[in-house]
This record gives structure tokens, sequence and C-alpha cells, in this order.
């Protein structure tokens, strides 16, 4: 934790620091971690704005359910945080080293946005420094509620938390699963609507609602309910060690967490991929570090796999095709969700596939997601590689997915590649109000331009 007093220096000194970087280069933020999968070209000499000592805790109101954190503060401090008060943040990402400001900036989702909507829409209060060098606060109803409202889905190119009020929830001890099989994603998509019309299955209220696909006949939804009480002989699954969550979902038709252990399920196992790493073979698991199973890094060995480029080695030196990263989350309404994952399955073929469902609790929206609010869609996250035939380009199975998300009035996550045009990036991400922000905010173009870091920059 941090005083008032001492977060309200580190913020004039962040402002300080901003104000001495040089004019004409783009100024970035440093950080220890990143969650992103796009990688800056080599050679970018962009100025660093190092803001790591921002990441701490400032206060927990159990009364009033807020948290006031630092922006760099990560979900996993945070969480730890709330729960000795019994709360937790009402959307917590999937990987512990996610930021809070960095889910706002970005766009953080996970099983209780079904009732919760994105992480960012907790959101209360924002102080933000912004390119003009100006530390202001943003509120929904304040003088800069259009910069509130413009800050997600702007990865830093406007501004960046420096502290957050966010909202907070009530929990139980343990989270009780059921693990629903389905056969096909019509069905699957069925049962979404009815869950989240409802708000319950079976008689019991749902907290949590999550999917998985394993392949076209094989799909799992995940029902989550808060319970303070263990059933009579059985205690909580533990799934930090040797035992991986996702394999027990085809196993286990009920199975019980404990909340701090459901909250961070995902990312013991970085969802399934630790498995192209190998921390899941079982003659390496039991000598994988308990400490080094977690997302991050995974995330650092995938970077190196990228700067030095040893998959592509080892695949040509196989004799195997090259293979393009495909690695995605996108958004498509409920109705044309059966319609994606048949096309998903038949062109791309990555599996397992998580699905999301998510309304979004804002009735005004967000300008640069354009999602409508009234909308129920279904997020589908996928994070593979897919081999290239003759001939074809790298990104050939990524423009596929963003040609199919858009003829289905979905949208795209724009944490990893993407290769929009010019023109179909600012109509599906509001060019008009990204400009009068940009404007506004940040007139001297010290931050990079959207377009520039989410598409050119791959």
């Amino acid at each position: 934790m941090i005083s008032t007093a001492a977060h309200r220096a580190a913020g004039a000194d962040l402002r300080a620091r901003y104000a001495r970087l040089p004019e004409g280069r783009r100024v970035r933020l440093a950080k220890p971690t990143s969650n992103l999968f796009r990688f800056p070209p080599s050679g970018e000499r962009s100025a660093r704005l190092d803001a790591g000592a921002l990441n701490q805790v400032i206060e927990i109101d159990p009364a009033a359910r807020t948290a006031w954190v630092q922006g760099m503060t990560t979900y996993e401090d945070l969480v730890d945080a709330t729960l000795v008060h019994g709360l937790m943040p009402k959307v917590v990402p999937q990987l512990k080293t996610i930021t809070i400001g960095g889910a706002l900036a970005g766009l953080g989702i996970e099983s209780s946005s079904f009732a919760n909507g994105l992480a960012h829409e907790s959101v209360r209060e924002v102080e933000a420094l912004t390119g003009d060098g100006r530390l202001l606060t943003a509120t929904a109803d304040n003088e800069h509620a259009e910069l509130f409202r413009g800050l997600p889905n702007s990865y830093g190119t406007l501004g960046y938390a420096v502290s957050l009020k966010i909202d907070l929830q009530p929990v139980g001890r343990f989270v009780a699963l059921r693990h629903l099989p389905f056969p096909d994603a019509a069905s699957c998509a069925d049962a979404i609507g009815s869950i989240c019309r409802d708000g319950r299955y079976d008689g019991s209220a749902v907290d949590f609602l999550d999917g998985t696909v394993f392949h076209a006949g094989e799909q799992y939804l995940t029902v989550g309910r808060f319970t303070d009480e263990a059933p009579e002989g059985r205690g909580p699954s533990d799934y930090t060690g040797q035992q991986i969550y996702y394999r027990s979902i085809r196993r286990r038709a009920r199975d019980l967490l404990t909340t701090r252990d459901y909250i961070w399920r995902w990312d013991t196992d970085w969802f399934w991929c630790s498995r192209a790493l190998g921390a899941q073979h079982p003659a390496i698991r039991p000598f994988w570090p308990g400490r080094y199973r977690r997302s991050d890094v995974y995330r650092r060995l995938v970077a190196l796999d990228r700067r030095y480029e040893l998959s592509g080695r080892i695949q040509a030196w196989r004799g195997l095709p090259a293979e393009e990263p495909v690695i995605q989350d996108i958004e498509v309404p409920l109705e044309r969700l059966a319609e994606f994952l048949d096309a998903f399955h038949a062109e791309i073929g990555i599996t397992p596939v998580w699905l999301c469902p998510v309304r979004l609790d804002a009735p005004s929206g967000w300008p640069l997601y354009p999602m409508e609010p009234d909308r129920l869609y279904v997020n589908v996250g996928f994070w593979s590689a897919v081999a290239l035939e003759p001939g074809q380009p790298m990104g050939t199975h990524n423009r596929r997915i963003e040609q199919l998300v858009a003829d289905l009035d979905g949208h795209k996550s724009l944490y990893s590649n993407s290769y929009y045009s010019t023109e179909e990036f600012w109509r599906r991400y509001n060019g008009p109000a990204y400009r009068e922000l940009k404007k506004r905010y940040d007139p001297g173009d010290r931050l990079p331009d959207l377009y520039d870091k989410c598409v050119r920059e791959r």
C-alpha cells in the first residue's frame, strides 16, 4: 500500500519526467512485463517513460466496495489486497500481470463479463497523464467525460492511467463449477443465450460463465457460483501444480476451487498454451518450478523465440512449412457464433478455443470499440500458429479472420497483429471520434497514433 501523499508525489514526478523527454520523438510507456503480442520493431527509437513505480494499491474501501490503485498495479496484487476484505474486482482479466491501467487502455474480459461487461466498465474515475502533459481526472460526468469514454481501446495513444478508482463485489470462499457438454456450436449458443437471459442455471444463480471448444463436436460451458461451503468430504481442487485445469473440463462434471484459484485458473498454463513450451509434458512438468508456471514467464519465452526466430528455423530445418502466429480475441454477436465457429474450424483449425459471453454494462457504449450496448456478444479466443501453404504470405490467416469477423458484424481486439487498411481500420474503430480526442488531449502527437501502433508496427 502507498499513502495518498506518496502517490501524489509519484504522479507529479511522472509528469515532470514526461516534460523532460526530448521533443520530436514519440513516447512509449516502459513496462517490466507485457501481455501484448505486438512486438515493437527492432531499432525502434521512441522515448521511454518509466512508470513502473506506480504499481501500488492506495486504498481499499470495504464499505463503499471500491479500490483506488495506481495504473501499473497488477491484477494479481489487487486481487490479493481485496480478497482479505471478502471482495474482488467485478471483472478480473485472466492473466496475473495484466495491469489495471492496461485493462483500461486495452480491453479486459473474463467469465463475469456476461453480467458485468468489460473490465474498464468497473472504473469510476481515472487520473491520466495526457499526451499534452496534463495530469487530470476524468469521470463519466465531468469536463473530461469524453476522455473517460475514449481511453478504452486507445492503447496508450491518448494518455496513461496514473491511478484509477474501481468498483468491487463481494465473494464467497469457493467457486462451485459445472462443466456442461454440448455436441455442436448451435446448441452451445442457445444455452449461452438462456443462461445470460435468466442469470441462472438449473435453479441456481450463475456468477461466472465461459466455455471451451475442444473441436466442432465437443464444447463445454462452465457455469460457476460463489459458495462458502465445500461438499462433505471433498476439498477444493488444486490446478497450480501437476494437475492442469483445462483438461479437467472433459473429465469432471463438477468441481470446486477456492475463489483465488478460480480467478487464476487460466494463468498457470496460460490457458492451454504452455503445452507449446513443454510445460505440460509429464516428463518435464515435475521439474518445471512452480514459480515459473505462470503467464508472464511463458510470454517472455515467446518474445525470445520471436526475436531470434527459433521456431521458424526449426520448422525449416525439419522441412516443415512456415507457420503464421494466429493469436487473437474477437467478439461476434451470439446469433452469429455458430456461423463463426463453423468457418473457423473449417479454415483455421486451431483447438482448443475459449468462449466468453459479454454484454456491455454502460448504456452509452465506448466510442473506440463500438459494440452495441444492448447486444449479447461472445468473445472467442484462439492462440496458436497455423501452417502456410506454398505461396501464402504471412498474415493470410489473420486477414481471413478479420474479414470473417467483419462479415458477422463483430470486432477484434488489438493486442496482437492486425492487417487492416487505413480506411478499414478507422471505419471499424471510429476514426472521427479518435481524431477529436487526439486533437484535444495530444495535439502535438507526442504519443503514437493508434493505427501506427496496432497495425503498422508488426
